[in-house]
């Protein structure tokens, strides 16, 4: 039974320290590099864009995920939770900007391609599961 007991325990330990190490999207949020790679990287795939669009879009993809980042920042350190609907109408306002963004280097055909097929399949998909919200199941009307 002590066995038992102390196998329970080490897997327990071995386990928590696993998922906290691994992070499991709690708390981590891509740096503005990464999310740019991703973005830049897909539109490139998608659509052979040359070096000059490629780089404006960079550019203006760091400064806007910069400014999101300190307005989310300056919400949050208020030192209570910003309601929703506000949280939702600053972030709408970056969403805006970064199809207006990628909207003036790409044709009206390819942006309809980008907005419709690429940029669904961009999101994250949340934790899912029963109970566990992550929201697969609805549809996001703010972007």
């Amino acid at each position: 039974m002590k066995k038992h007991l102390f196998l329970f325990a080490f897997l327990s330990f071995v386990s928590v320290h696993l998922v906290q190490a691994q992070g499991m999207g709690f708390g981590q949020r891509a740096t503005v590099e990464e999310r740019v790679k991703r973005i830049t990287s897909k539109l490139d795939s998608a659509f052979s864009l040359d070096a000059t669009r490629m780089s404006a879009v960079d550019t203006a993809l760091k400064v806007l995920f910069r400014l999101q980042d300190s307005k989310r920042q300056e919400m949050m350190s208020s030192g209570s939770m910003p309601d929703r609907e506000t949280m939702m109408a600053e972030m709408k306002k970056f969403s805006d900007a970064q199809d207006e963004i990628i909207g003036a280097v790409l044709s009206k055909e390819e942006f309809g391609i980008w907005k419709e097929k690429i940029q669904p399949s961009m999101r994250p998909r949340g934790m899912g599961g029963p109970g566990g919200g992550g929201g697969q199941g609805r549809e996001r009307n703010n972007q």
